[in-house]
């Protein structure tokens, strides 16, 4: 009689390197379609769901690079990552300072995630804060790394993130908060889109607190340090 255990963990073994191919088929295949719907939408979804909140509706509209606005490539890179160009997925200085400031005020965690790892976890895998899925994270973060240019995961990134409920991607963003596609954003407009990425929950575009004007503001300050259009050509990202 087969022992029912090596039997499980044969097929846990064959689970977990099917869904390994197919996170690396669809790398691949991502590296150059457009990004259909990300993980993070369909959890969304899901959770509205068994809420029966029925009238939830992830919503989202993909588009590329040359129709988003610079300023709102530019906005995301000083909010979110102002080493993106540079390093290889991974920003170990801010880790070690998030690490730090977590052990003295762990009621106010504080992340530390690239954009890339920002891609690779709203675009495969799920929320929280598991070393399983920041195991994964790691992993995928690699290989999108190594698969797509900055650009691409840029691109990616601006088209799957969240500014709202229901509301994905920068084109879907432009249109429902300012009425305008995303190519047209302005540099104000743009960065007070950056401004709520953190928590798109908490902050709001279309009712922003103080903290967010003031985080506008910043970003702004920020993006002009950085040199403005000529940074995101000088690092090819236009």
């Amino acid at each position: 009689m087969r022992n029912p255990f090596s039997i499980l963990w044969r097929w846990l073994k064959r689970i977990v390197v099917t869904i390994t191919i197919l996170w690396f088929v669809a790398a691949i295949a991502f590296s150059f379609l457009p990004v259909p719907f990300s993980m993070l939408m369909i959890e969304r979804q899901i959770i509205s769901v068994v809420s029966i909140n029925f009238s939830y509706v992830s919503r989202s509209s993909w588009v590329d690079q040359n129709q988003i606005s610079p300023y709102m490539t530019l906005a995301v890179i000083a909010a979110e990552d102002q080493k993106f160009p540079k390093h290889w997925g991974f920003d170990f200085d801010a880790i070690e300072t998030a690490m730090e400031h977590n052990k003295k005020y762990q009621k106010r965690i504080r992340g530390a995630s690239t954009i890339s790892q920002q891609t690779a976890k709203n675009l495969f895998l799920w929320e929280g804060r598991s070393w399983v899925r920041k195991g994964l994270e790691a992993g995928m973060t690699t290989v999108l790394e190594l698969l797509w240019s900055k650009k691409r995961i840029l691109t990616v990134y601006l088209n799957i993130a969240e500014f709202g409920s229901g509301i994905f991607g920068v084109e879907e963003a432009a249109r429902h908060y300012f009425d305008k596609p995303a190519g047209r954003l302005t540099a104000s407009e743009a960065a007070l889109l950056a401004a709520v990425l953190p928590n798109p929950h908490r902050y709001k575009v279309n009712a922003p607190s103080a903290y967010v004007l003031q985080r506008q503001q910043w970003i702004l300050r920020q993006m002009q340090l950085m040199g403005e259009e000529s940074y995101l050509k000088k690092n090819k990202l236009r």
